[in-house]
């Protein structure tokens, strides 16, 4: 949506919470009082009751978020250059996360996954020159305190049980049906909350790191107070996939080729060569044989490894004590080796059946199924974005729910990415799933996605949102879900007798009163 409500701040400051902690339950409260329409006990005094954020929409280009934002509060411009999905995989909203680096409060500039580089060195250069618009210096980063077990700051250890490929032969894709047992921690969740996963990474990238700089991966480095391996440090503490900006300068004092020194330094700028704009550690060590770092320094430099979030794709009523996850392994190549998916491959190639592995619940903000059980809900969720899906279905099969449901599935071929190809079926067959349109773009000359299955349907499904059906939209920001959302506003001109305008008042109304909700990435 092109515009957010401003998270008010619920949380007392003097509550024992952290700053992350406050954060997320701020939002967390903002969005479920927002839903109901109850009046919080106070509000931001910065944020505008009614403030609007046309830049908060993660289909736009960050040059047009930039341009939305101009001239508005410093702490805004620094939110138009964060990703706008409020994944959480920061430990913040994309407001809130804002708010805190302006503050002081929030050092790290490198927390947005999804936003990226360009996120950091846009922060960086925000920052640079909003600096004198600060009032007074920064705040210090507050201490924070014990985080409960199970949270970000503590993850709960969960036993994995299985990976298993969810594709036939035949498809291009690896997707993975990933199985955690809770039984040894205290976790609960709910239907459209996500899992955060603290992966490790490509044990045999690591070693290749290790091999370059001298290093046997047994030495014993100073870490975050602890003493710590080597190896353990570069496999899950550090992020090596994506060295930052101030990883690259390091480098460059440690190069004793005054080119090379000049080479790194400009792809610390965001030039230098092309070939190196993606580079991974492994990659910047080799390129650039005459440097040699030493290891204290290095691991100062790098970013913090941040968790992979992943939309639950189960309800706790039918699965007790275990979580499921939907996982495409993402495998790419790049300067002649093969590279990896964080997260996703680390599920899908080097976790094991019954490896313990660190994960904690990230609470929806505000994206879960009706819970009037007597409301209709209307799901888009092609590919992967079938996950929370899969969840709202079992949740409300288990909860009895009489309200209909509809799902738009898509892949590419139906004979090999039906995902949950037998469970949807038979929610069909016994009346759970009340309609079902597919959309495989493969298996005709003409491609066809589930927006144009939205568009055949138009009009039975513009009756269903007269009836107040919820509209759900889980996948890929910048393409799928910008598609179905302008198809949605035609549909309203269309079918509603709208004009543009009135179309897309008629939508933010919908999001507001919680019946249109995107779980996008």
């Amino acid at each position: 949506m092109n515009a957010i409500t401003p998270v008010p701040s619920i949380i007392p400051e003097t509550a024992p919470f952290s700053t992350e902690q406050r954060a997320w339950l701020n939002g967390f409260f903002a969005a479920y009082l927002g839903v109901s329409g109850e009046a919080v006990g106070h509000t931001d005094a910065a944020a505008e009751p009614d403030e609007d954020f046309p830049w908060h929409d993660a289909s736009l280009a960050m040059p047009e978020r930039l341009e939305l934002a101009k001239g508005a509060k410093p702490e805004r411009q620094l939110m138009a250059a964060m990703a706008q999905l409020d994944c959480g995989q920061c430990g913040y909203l994309c407001q809130t996360y804002a708010e805190a680096v302006w503050s002081g409060g929030e050092a790290d500039m490198g927390r947005c996954v999804p936003g990226g580089k360009e996120t950091q060195r846009k922060l960086k250069e925000l920052l640079a020159a909003l600096e004198p618009q600060r009032d007074g210096a920064p705040a210090v980063p507050a201490a924070k305190s014990a985080a409960p077990v199970g949270s970000r700051d503590r993850p709960a250890l969960a036993t994995l049980v299985d990976a298993h490929p969810l594709n036939r032969p035949g498809s291009g894709k690896d997707v993975r049906h990933v199985v955690f047992d809770l039984s040894s921690t205290d976790l609960t969740y709910e239907a459209g909350d996500s899992l955060g996963v603290f992966a490790r990474k490509n044990p045999q990238l690591v070693q290749a790191v290790l091999d370059r700089v001298g290093a046997t991966g047994e030495e014993m480095v100073a870490f975050d107070g602890d003493a710590l391996p080597l190896r353990q440090v570069l496999l899950s503490k550090v992020d090596i996939a994506r060295p930052s900006d101030e990883c690259m300068e390091f480098l460059a004092t440690r190069a004793f080729d005054g080119e090379e020194a000049l080479k790194l330094q400009a792809l610390a700028r965001g030039e230098g060569p092309a070939e190196l704009a993606e580079a991974d550690l492994l990659d910047l060590l080799m390129a650039f044989p005459s440097v040699m770092p030493s290891l204290p320094g290095l691991l100062k430099s790098l970013d913090r490894l941040q968790p992979r979030l992943y939309s639950i794709a189960s309800s706790s009523k039918a699965h007790p004590r275990e979580v499921h996850l939907t996982v495409s392994a993402v495998r790419w190549d790049s300067n002649e080796r093969q590279r990896h998916g964080i997260g996703s491959c680390y599920l899908a190639d080097f976790a094991k059946p019954g490896d313990v592995i660190p994960i904690f619940v990230q609470k929806s903000h505000g994206f879960g199924p009706p819970a009037d059980d007597s409301a209709a809900a209307i799901m888009v969720g092609p590919g992967t974005g079938i996950a929370p899906f899969r969840a709202f279905l079992e949740e409300r099969e288990a909860r009895g729910a009489k309200g209909r449901n509809w799902l738009f599935f898509g892949d590419q071929k139906r004979s090999a990415d039906f995902l949950y190809e037998d469970q949807i079926m038979d929610w069909q067959r016994r009346g759970v799933l009340h309609r079902l349109d597919l959309a495989f773009s493969r298996d005709q000359a003409e491609k066809i996605y589930v927006q144009n299955r939205m568009q055949e349907a138009a009009a039975e499904l513009w009756q269903w949102l007269e009836d107040g059906a919820h509209f759900y939209v889980c996948g890929d920001a910048k393409r799928m879900a910008k598609d179905v959302e302008d198809t949605l506003l035609a549909i309203a001109v269309e079918q509603g007798g709208k004009s543009a305008e009135q179309a897309k008042a008629w939508l933010d109304a919908l999001a507001k009163a919680g019946r249109y909700q995107r779980d996008v990435y």
